[in-house]
């Protein structure tokens, strides 16, 4: 599993504010022989060492923790594991080495790679238009009808010498008219492929959202200083009973317009539902400047419908704060010890709203165990994911089908947990819960996700999913592997395709 080069990014730092091995060492409180062995990409930093150094060398934690390298390797082992590329030698282990020596050439590996894959899509859609397109179908026919009927006419007037002269005028009259439809068609057909979408984009909208969450590593500190406001405005705790019409009321006094009524099906809906409604209406009106500034700063949202999607990823996200204040939620979390039950019944809050919450406690200096958060269809489609540094989620297709995320099927409703042990010998704690998304009748099939979230090994006796997990025997962790076309494990029963890293 590949890491970002932390190491020479702290060594670059190091050298250009011409300081020595031995002296940041000092600084930071470790030895000369281990900073060494950091800066050489040998061994782990993270937590409040890397705080120390960031602090030591003036630049923050997301500079040398390395979010823009990490999704740069990510790429380039997607593209190593692409089956267009399965008769290739690139190695997806080496793409750490790539970016950490030689970056701006793994970019441009990356960018031209999007490149390729826009031109061949556009390909497709053009062949695939050619061949279907009734439109096209019908204008190629009328075109060759009107060129039939010109040249039928043409032949006539310049073969025959004794045409009648009412005839010659109509046959003349005929002409002009041939001409003219074909004109139109041609016309036509040049217009429709002017308005026609020409290129087909290998970054989708919803790819460049996730992008632009991960590089906040899905914490706004803008978003969550105008929620703190807006919820001393309220009146009322969060997780009161008035909450509902409490932020109706308010909702009234700023907004421009006549806010909606509060949803006359409602009562219906289960009570956590019903409280989101009601503050994601609240901080669509309220904080719509702040979420546009947020938007409109990222050079990641390149097209109208990423800004769309982005602009609803931020107000639930903003509405999640407020139901779940950042302070309170991490206390109750760590008093709980991230229990997922207890945090449902203490915010009034959904699985899914707690677990993605939990996963935005990365608040500097007042931060919460580092979980990763993925959510996933029975088919196996992955739908939400906020990867850690270590333990880069799957962009594309699904995961290793050993992964709690998909065992939780089997249990609906009951949090499944595993510690697994990857081919590198990283071990994480996985918890997993299956929910429906919304009630359905007795003839129509359940809508069901499963929620995991992810944690290193380290961490374990920190959540409560950890308890009874003997952590210094390797026999209680489960071998599995990130996705088949780059794990190692050869022998396993569960493989669905063969490794493409020469092993």
């Amino acid at each position: 599993m590949a890491r970002a080069p932390i190491g020479m990014r702290i060594r670059e730092r190091r050298r250009s504010l011409g300081r020595t091995q031995a002296d940041l060492a000092k600084a930071a409180g470790i030895s000369a022989s281990y900073l060494n062995l950091i800066e050489h990409n040998k061994r782990q930093v993270g937590g409040a060492l890397l705080r120390r150094l960031g602090e030591v060398l003036s630049v923050g934690i997301d500079y040398l923790d390395g979010a823009v390298e990490r999704r740069l390797i990510q790429d380039l082992e997607e593209i190593a594991t692409d089956p267009a590329n399965a008769d290739g030698e690139a190695d997806p282990e080496s793409a750490t080495d790539l970016v950490a020596r030689h970056r701006p050439w793994a970019g441009l590996i990356v960018n031209m790679h999007r490149t390729n894959l826009d031109q061949t899509a556009t390909l497709h859609a053009l062949s695939d238009r050619l061949r279907q397109d009734p439109f096209l179908s019908d204008a190629v026919h009328g075109m060759l009808s009107n060129i039939a009927a010109i040249r039928s006419t043409s032949e006539i007037l310049a073969s025959v010498d004794d045409v009648p002269e009412d005839q010659r005028a109509r046959f003349h009259q005929n002409l002009a008219e041939e001409s003219a439809k074909l004109s139109d068609v041609a016309q036509a057909m040049a217009g429709y492929f002017d308005r026609a979408p020409s290129r087909q984009g290998s970054v989708t909208p919803a790819e460049e959202v996730d992008d632009f969450v991960l590089e906040n590593q899905n914490y706004f500190a803008s978003l969550e200083e105008a929620v703190e406001g807006l919820v001393a405005r309220l009146g009322c705790d969060v997780v009161a009973p008035e909450f509902e019409s409490a932020a109706h009321t308010l909702l009234k006094q700023i907004s421009k317009t006549r806010p909606p009524a509060p949803d006359s099906a409602g009562p219906a809906l289960p009570a956590a539902t019903r409280r989101f409604r009601a503050a994601r209406a609240l901080v669509v009106t309220a904080l719509a400047e702040v979420i546009e500034e947020t938007l409109l700063q990222s050079p990641l949202l390149t097209s109208d419908a990423a800004l769309v999607r982005g602009r609803r990823s931020l107000q639930s996200y903003a509405a999640a704060a407020m139901l779940m204040p950042y302070d309170q939620f991490r206390q109750t979390a760590i008093a709980c010890r991230y229990d997922i039950d207890m945090l449902q019944y203490r915010f009034s809050a959904s699985v899914e709203q707690v677990c993605h919450r939990l996963a935005s406690l990365r608040k500097p200096g007042a931060e919460g165990v580092p979980f990763a958060f993925m959510r996933s269809d029975p088919a196996g489609y992955i739908t939400k994911r906020l990867p850690l540094r270590d333990l880069p989620l799957p962009r594309y297709g699904g995961a290793c089908p050993l992964w709690a995320i998909y065992r939780a099927f089997q249990t609906p409703d009951r949090v499944f947990r595993q510690l697994a042990e990857f081919p590198d010998r990283n071990r994480f704690l996985f918890f997993a819960k299956t929910v429906a998304k919304q009630a359905t009748g007795f003839d129509a099939p359940r809508h069901l996700v499963s929620i995991m979230l992810g944690c290193d090994a380290l961490y374990a006796r920190d959540v409560i999913y950890g308890d009874g997990l003997d952590l210094t025997a390797r026999s209680v962790s489960e071998p599995v592997g990130s996705a088949c076309r780059v794990c190692t494990r050869e022998e396993c029963r569960h493989r669905q395709e063969h490794p493409i890293t020469g092993t």
